[in-house]
């Protein structure tokens, strides 16, 4: 019996001697891995709070939306461009922006909300349709050559369609037949023939005939 309480005394004046030499800097590991795990909570419902509220602006904009009052929609989309831009909203809110601006002839401010998508969306999506409604604008505005130079730039496939139709569009307002022809036709190798987009597309290369 003796020998086993010697045992373990040795064992526990052991395990004191290891602590007074590691226990101080073991407490301070633990201290920070514990500090670490509350930030990572208090990150994560920051986030949750930031996504929420996001949510609730882009709520209110789309009640906003229906007042068709650009000036109204431009103050609520900015509350999520400026406060909350990382967000998925914040792109979404631009574009609807940038609609009521179309429609209210206001095409400066349009443009500025769709480049501001252009530089702030992380959805390539966003960023290819934003550049898509840019070249509309710069079609009505007759800069042909400025909305072509836009659709050049790299995009998704799954927009390859609607990008070939709008340089056609371009084309022809150019006078441009010949080349407008050859983008239509691209576009509607490119459209799903299931799609009613296909059938208007086809429609306009058929308009062209044999026009020069």
């Amino acid at each position: 019996m003796a020998t086993h309480n010697h045992e373990d005394q040795e064992r526990i004046d052991g395990l004191k001697a290891w602590w007074e030499k590691y226990g101080t800097a073991i407490t301070i590991v633990l201290a920070v891995m514990l500090a670490t795990a509350g930030a990572m909570k208090a990150w994560n419902y920051y986030q949750q709070q930031q996504a929420q509220q996001a949510a609730d602006l882009y709520a209110l904009l789309k009640q906003v939306q229906s007042s068709n009052d650009a000036e109204k929609i431009n103050d609520a989309a900015q509350l999520l461009t400026q406060g909350y831009s990382s967000s998925g909203y914040a792109p979404r809110a631009a574009m609807i922006a940038a609609q009521a601006d179309v429609q209210a002839g206001n095409n400066k401010r349009a443009i500025q909300n769709l480049q501001w998508i252009l530089d702030h969306a992380k959805e390539v999506e966003m960023r290819d349709l934003a550049r898509l409604r840019i070249s509309g604008i710069f079609l009505d505005e007759g800069k042909y050559g400025e909305a072509l130079r836009l659709l050049d730039a790299g995009h998704d496939e799954a927009f390859a369609g609607l990008y070939l139709d709008r340089k056609g569009d371009i084309q022809v307002a150019a006078q441009k037949i010949s080349e407008a022809r050859l983008s239509y036709q691209a576009a509607i190798d490119k459209l799903d023939k299931s799609n009613n987009y296909y059938n208007i597309v086809q429609m306009k290369l058929d308009g062209l005939g044999n026009s020069e």
